[in-house]
């Protein structure tokens, strides 16, 4: 089995400074590594990979504006580097995503996790028949997320609220929370509320999985609208959103929002 290249270009991809820097200096301590490039946003990420061909990706999956899919739609899986997913979100089926990607990073992720994770890398790269490259490098649900997203209209940027004869268009990034009522919903934006005719499952099906969050059996929340999550009785919470709404999380909820937070509350 032939050596792994001792030049390897790594390509860093997250939109918070800190998270860069942890993978950098990690990558740093590699001396197969020796070119370590970072990107603010998917944009920019979608420059250097075009660019300067690295040999792995550190993809960030939540990121404002062109997310990690983004990044993946635009270079087309076929022709995608070597692809670590780091997200902290694990709502994907995580041991069938294992089974088929490079791997997977769930913030926050240990130095040891890291090395598992620069080995299977390496071990992709000395054999190009494990598929170093292309749709092989990613899990079943990830690719079928960025097919879904590929497709007009499947995962919403915008709700298309009717009201008389006109149509208003409410930007899901806009959403705070939405509530159920009875065979509609009511969609809370800047202050604003807005009559939905569908039911709440209907609704959560179509939103971007990594903004929003169901936190009870009447409560959808964008997690970026939420200031403070207070501890009741019997693990349930409170949870006060930036606007001053306050709703309550069940306990039948409460794993939903450690997965997207990736963290124990």
């Amino acid at each position: 089995m032939p050596p792994c290249p001792n030049s390897l270009c790594a390509l860093v991809v997250d939109d918070e400074a800190p998270a860069r820097r942890r993978i950098a200096d990690l990558l740093a301590r590699d001396r197969e590594v020796a070119t370590i490039l970072t990107a603010e946003h998917g944009v920019s990420a979608i420059e250097m990979i075009k660019e300067k061909r690295p040999d792995i990706v550190f993809l960030d999956v939540q990121m404002p504006g062109v997310d990690g899919f983004g990044v993946v739609e635009a270079i087309d899986p076929k022709h995608m580097p070597l692809t670590v997913f780091v997200t902290a979100y694990d709502q994907f089926a995580i041991r069938a995503f294992e089974a088929e990607a490079v791997d997977y990073l769930l913030k926050p992720f240990s130095d040891r996790r890291y090395a598992r994770t620069m080995e299977r890398v390496k071990e992709r790269l000395r054999d190009p028949r494990t598929g170093a490259n292309g749709i092989d490098a990613f899990g079943p649900e990830v690719l079928g997320l960025v097919a879904k997203r590929a497709r007009p209209g499947e995962i919403w940027d915008w709700m298309a609220v009717k009201a008389r004869d006109a149509t208003r268009l409410v930007m899901t990034e806009d959403i705070d929370w939405i509530e159920a009522a009875g065979v509609y919903v009511t969609v809370h934006s800047k202050g604003d509320a807005f009559l939905y005719r569908a039911g709440l499952a209907a609704v959560a099906s179509r939103l971007d999985p990594f903004r929003f969050v169901r936190i009870h059996r009447s409560y959808i929340v964008n997690v970026r609208s939420i200031a403070l999550l207070e501890r009741r009785s019997h693990g349930e919470f409170e949870v006060m959103l930036k606007n001053g709404t306050r709703l309550m999380m069940s306990r039948t909820y409460r794993s939903e929002v450690e997965a997207i937070l990736g963290q124990p509350l």
